[in-house]
């Protein structure tokens, strides 16, 4: 685990853009429980989340279709509320940044580091308002 001082501003730029951070079990579970949309951001102190998640995440938002609720979880830093979001990306494994959607607890879109580290953040934020339109879309097949 790293210092709080250095995940801080880390911690700050996802929360700045609106998305709730949960740093228990029990925050995770009653968000993800919620009825709805739920994009669940895992940030990392890694390169690829500074430089591609955080600012792809932060351009999707502008989309006018966006999740119902938003939360985000720190890998390696609040080990229990990670493994919990973890919990609902079913079928696939821990990676460190990633993003899950889910509707009404059940994973609908996932993507993972290697989508992450092999894509620029503009790409990242297409896909991901490709997946605000089809999956949070109030017309949205559920």
């Amino acid at each position: 685990m790293y210092p709080e001082l250095m995940v801080m501003p880390m911690r700050e730029e996802v929360s700045r853009l609106g998305i709730k951070e949960t740093r228990t079990a029990e925050e995770v579970e009653q968000a993800v429980r919620q009825p709805g949309t739920t994009m669940v951001v895992v940030n990392s102190i890694c390169g690829c989340a500074a430089g591609k998640m955080r600012p792809a995440v932060r351009a999707a938002l502008q989309n006018s279709i966006r999740p119902d609720q938003s939360i985000t979880v720190f890998a390696g830093q609040d080990r229990e509320a990670t493994d919990k979001a973890r919990a609902f990306f079913t079928g696939y494994p821990a990676s460190s940044p990633s993003i899950g959607i889910l509707r009404d607890g059940e994973l609908v879109y996932m993507m993972q580091r290697s989508d992450i580290e092999t894509s620029d953040p503009r790409s990242i934020a297409d896909k991901l308002t490709q997946a605000f339109n089809q999956f949070c879309s109030k017309t949205a097949a559920k």
